[in-house]
């Protein structure tokens, strides 16, 4: 959470708004101004024109010099930007937070069936290992049996038939650590996303009560003041913190989202039928292996992938998913309003 920094006003939702509605203010201007600019010129001649040309540059340069008067202009336009904003797309912190509580929910079900669904595969294809293993083991003893009688063309059978089972034993079992792959680590991500609903939801509980509180408290005229002061705006500096977590959780959501597809591509991808599968899959897969440190896995990512490929490390595949112990666990974003 300490990497993550707040947007600028121009990244967010209102800050498009901001650029758009200023693009017209200079473009729309400037027409007006390129359209009339004789009469603009005629009134400039006059005694009121004079007198308004000379408070309008007053009231420029004035701005330009004054730090204050500048943070006030700013902020009241960011204030109306927002509101603006606000008609049409969601962007309370609050509100923005309860959506993604949704769409975590929603997709931990997918998880959930994803991982079921890889359970069945990894049970089938571990069997097919183990019925190779004893076909290869029995064509071996006949190949052996067939030697000591000295049937020449026998032992040639069925030695050529146990080497195409254990090359295809080879394939089958390299597929089955990448399926263990997969499987540790939908397992790990639906964990640490149950953990993590369990974060929103508390902080959303406690929050909007704080948040009401706090503009209950705080006028926009004050929050003005504030500014205009120097001093923190408080309703802003907890927006961010909240800003901070639903940029957290968008990303962590993608991150699941996107991991769910490539794991719904790779077993598409398998035909333990007919056992082939599609090198694309693995491609995928192994490009995700390579990539930097997951936000929902954390440290965890690289002990995963070792476990997947340590023969030692046997994976129980009847194991529940852990559920999670809210009782001594720090929330973690907590940290962020302090």
């Amino acid at each position: 959470m300490s990497e993550i920094k707040p947007k600028s006003f121009w990244k967010r939702p209102e800050g498009v708004t901001g650029a758009i509605v200023l693009a017209l203010i200079i473009f729309g201007g400037g027409y007006l101004l390129a359209t009339s600019i004789a009469a603009v010129l005629a009134f400039l001649n006059t005694m009121l024109g004079q007198i308004v040309m000379i408070l309008v540059l007053g009231t420029v340069i004035y701005m330009a010099l004054d730090g204050k008067t500048r943070t006030l202009a700013g902020y009241m336009y960011k204030s109306l930007m927002r509101w603006i904003t606000g008609l049409f797309v969601e962007i309370d912190p609050i509100g923005i937070l309860k959506s993604y509580v949704s769409s975590l929910k929603t997709n931990l079900v997918q998880m959930n069936r994803q991982i079921a669904q890889l359970r069945g595969q990894m049970h089938k294809l571990k069997e097919m290992i183990l019925n190779n293993k004893k076909e290869i083991d029995s064509n071996l003893t006949q190949a052996s049996q067939a030697a000591s009688v000295n049937k020449q063309a026998q032992v040639l059978l069925k030695s050529r038939k146990a080497g195409r089972l254990k090359e295809s034993n080879m394939k089958l079992e390299d597929l089955y650590r990448k399926m263990e792959v997969l499987y540790r680590v939908l397992v790990k991500m639906y964990e640490n996303s149950e953990i993590l609903v369990e974060d929103i939801q508390d902080q959303v509980m406690v929050k909007e009560q704080e948040r009401k509180a706090i503009l209950a408290s705080t006028s926009a005229m004050r929050s003005a003041m504030s500014v205009i002061k120097g001093d923190p705006d408080k309703k802003a500096m907890f927006d961010a913190a909240l800003e901070a977590i639903a940029d957290d959780v968008s990303n962590k959501v993608g991150e699941m989202e996107r991991f769910m597809e490539l794991s719904r591509n790779f077993m598409q991808s398998i035909d333990l039928q007919n056992g082939v599968f599609e090198e694309e899959g693995l491609k995928m897969l192994e490009q995700w292996e390579k990539e930097s440190v997951s936000l929902l896995l954390g440290g965890e990512k690289e002990t995963l992938l070792h476990k997947a490929n340590d023969d030692n490390d046997i994976l129980d595949l009847n194991a529940p998913v852990k559920q999670p112990e809210k009782a001594g666990r720090v929330n973690q974003y907590d940290n962020l309003f302090e």
